[in-house]
């Protein structure tokens, strides 16, 4: 077994290296597996995603050598929407400005107009793609009262109406050709001044550079993303100088239990394809 120790991902020829002589990967979202890496690693029989999504991994280079591959679903469906409706909750309420008051010494006193945020109880969530992690935000929004839209390919209403519509705009669709700047100019401006938009899914699926318009025109309200493209993004990316940004670190499956678990699933995969069974979760496309 050849593990990779530093902190930081692999580069790209140090994964080619070191994946030469390998019979099978068990990567995560940091590490790209195309056909260049593929064709370098002539023994690889095994691909096992420590991740729900896939975008790392190119499925169809994959497929065209036989190559099976697995991720982690299920697993991570409460901890992700858990962190989504935690960054609603933040931006309606303005939790990180009020703490900055409190640690800058900027409070003073109770006022009755002070930091004042928005109403979530009552307010309309719209919910774009209706997975598993989707329909997990829609059962949290209901128990705070909220009225639920939904949008994905097979259901829901037309993306158009749902963003003119909804106060809070959660985004949980994978990343695809189809998705990637889902959310741009257009898209935001038919979104109220008053919304908020919130992104757990990928960060390739918000037009960022539009997004950073929007804040800080004040076409709309607030952001708050778990994920960014590039991740991370760099120290002085423009996009961090937007107000009413909430952005980070992709904390969506980060609990002890679902990371645990989310690597013996992986393990899993891999050891029982490299066995010549069948992996237990294979990526249904893969």
């Amino acid at each position: 077994m050849d593990m990779w120790e530093d902190e930081l991902p692999p580069p790209a020829a140090a994964l080619r290296e070191r994946a030469a002589g390998a019979d099978g990967l068990l990567t995560t979202l940091t590490e790209t597996v195309g056909a260049e890496l593929l064709e370098a690693a002539p023994r690889i029989r095994a691909i096992a995603n420590m991740a729900v999504g896939t975008d790392n991994i190119d499925l169809r280079a994959a497929a065209e050598r036989g190559i099976p591959v697995g991720n982690t679903p299920d697993v991570l469906t409460d901890a992700t929407a858990d962190l989504a409706f935690a960054l609603l909750l933040a931006l309606a309420r303005r939790l990180p400005e009020g703490q900055e008051q409190v640690r800058s010494g900027r409070w003073r006193t109770w006022e009755p107009a002070g930091t004042l945020g928005a109403d979530v109880a009552g307010a309309t969530l719209g919910i774009v793609g209706w997975g598993r992690i989707g329909k997990a935000m829609a059962r949290r929004a209901e128990g705070f009262g909220m009225e639920v839209l939904h949008s994905s390919r097979s259901s829901g209403l037309p993306l158009e109406e749902l963003l003119e519509r909804a106060d809070y705009v959660s985004l949980h669709v994978p990343l695809t050709p189809e998705t990637r700047h889902l959310v741009d100019d257009a898209a935001l401006a038919r979104m109220k001044r008053s919304a908020r938009l919130v992104n757990t899914a990928r960060g390739g699926v918000v037009d960022q550079e539009a997004l950073r318009r929007a804040l800080t025109e004040g076409r709309i309200a607030g952001a708050a993303l778990d994920v960014t493209d590039p991740e991370p993004l760099p120290a002085g990316d423009p996009l961090l100088e937007a107000p009413n940004l909430i952005v980070v670190p992709h904390l969506g499956s980060a609990t002890v239990r679902t990371r645990e678990k989310m690597a013996a699933m992986a393990v899993e995969n891999l050891l029982a394809a490299l066995a010549g069974r069948p992996m237990p979760y294979p990526v249904a496309d893969g």
